[in-house]
């Protein structure tokens, strides 16, 4: 295991990089505990891969170094840097059983036959294929050999850090759910520093202890799943986590009320003065619904998701999504609502601002 260093990593995949849009990574300058698990969350094309191949040793970063416990390992290939990295695609040896496959790791390192038994043996329990033990890879579907992938990546217990690529992406829901708790359990158990992959939210807050939320190149936040969700730093991370995500609506602050259309909304909190784009945010969660206090709003539509009601309002044009009680009463028209001020998140120029107590 190993605390993982970035000191001041950004790539580009251009020669001759001369401004910031050329980067596919902006800068990063974090520290990674030993032990702890990290999940990597955002869309498509931004830079979560890129920077795990770089701890891994896949890609050599444009400028910055990498730290495995202080030891530089930016130039340091894959092989000499003792991590086990799953990806999103199946990489088994077709001509082996499944449990030559899930022993060959261990073999390679010399580990007694008695110690492969028994780590093979539970492994294989994990994923969930004792009975295919002895069966080729060569005739089994994608989704076995991927769990196959999950299992090799988890057998040794010697690593500095197991990383993980995407990899439930050809694995069926049910399956999904019971391998992420059992990389969990792995986790508590034997204490790997983990880092995973993911554009799925759910995958990301159930896994992991703390979050990396990758935005166009850059982490815009690093935190738990409930710092996440309470206190978003940037309004991407409010959009991007919660479904729905965070009611974004301009705003005018003045101290301690926000001015929206001309009417004014109570704040838990203080603020200076502030210019650019300034914005409140609130999650549907803490939005009311009222009768006759509040700010206007027309009712599109009530979305029954079995739990709850998703109702979902415009105020001038504006979509405000409000998740409401099942019981509860929705007004058929002259609909008000009222926000937590405890709840309400300031932003300016999309990056959060923390207000003074009042």
């Amino acid at each position: 295991m190993a605390q993982i260093t970035l000191k001041n990593i950004a790539h580009s995949y251009m020669e001759d990089p001369s401004k910031e849009a050329d980067y596919a990574l902006k800068e990063v300058d974090h520290v990674w505990r030993d032990g702890e698990a990290y999940a990597l969350l955002g869309p498509s094309g931004c830079g979560k891969t890129t920077l795990l191949n770089i701890v891994s040793g896949l890609l050599r970063p444009s400028h910055g170094r990498v730290l495995f416990d202080g030891q530089d390992v930016t130039d340091m290939p894959t092989a000499e840097r003792n991590i086990a990295q799953v990806f999103q695609f199946p990489v088994v040896y077709d001509t082996m059983t499944v449990r030559e496959n899930l022993a060959f790791p261990l073999k390679n390192r010399g580990v007694e036959a008695a110690t492969i038994t028994e780590r093979v043996q539970r492994v294989a329990s994990m994923i969930g294929m004792e009975r295919e033990l002895d069966r080729k890879a060569r005739g089994l579907t994608a989704d076995a050999k991927q769990k196959i992938s999950l299992g090799r990546g988890m057998v040794r217990d010697d690593v500095n850090a197991l990383l993980f690529d995407e990899p439930l992406t050809v694995i069926d829901p049910h399956m999904k759910w019971e391998l992420r708790t059992q990389l969990k359990h792995l986790h508590g158990q034997f204490g790997h520093t983990m880092i995973y992959v993911t554009h799925d939210q759910t995958e990301a807050l159930t896994f992991a202890d703390h979050v990396v939320v990758m935005h166009d190149g850059r982490v815009v936040q690093i935190g738990t799943p409930e710092e996440l969700f309470e206190r978003p730093a940037h309004t991407f991370v409010g959009y991007f986590i919660g479904s729905p995500g965070m009611n974004l609506l301009p705003a005018e602050v003045q101290g301690d009320r926000a001015i929206i259309d001309g009417h004014e909304v109570p704040l838990g909190a203080g603020y200076g003065d502030m210019s650019g784009k300034v914005e409140i945010g609130i999650r549907p969660e803490f939005v009311r619904l009222s009768d006759d206090v509040g700010l206007p709003v027309t009712i599109d539509r009530v979305e029954d998701v079995g739990r709850h009601r998703l109702v979902r309002t415009t105020m001038q044009g504006r979509p405000i999504n409000i998740i409401a009680s099942e019981g509860g009463p929705v007004p058929s028209e002259n609909a008000r609502i009222t926000f937590d001020p405890s709840r309400i998140n300031i932003y300016a120029d999309d990056w959060r601002v923390e207000g003074r107590a009042v």
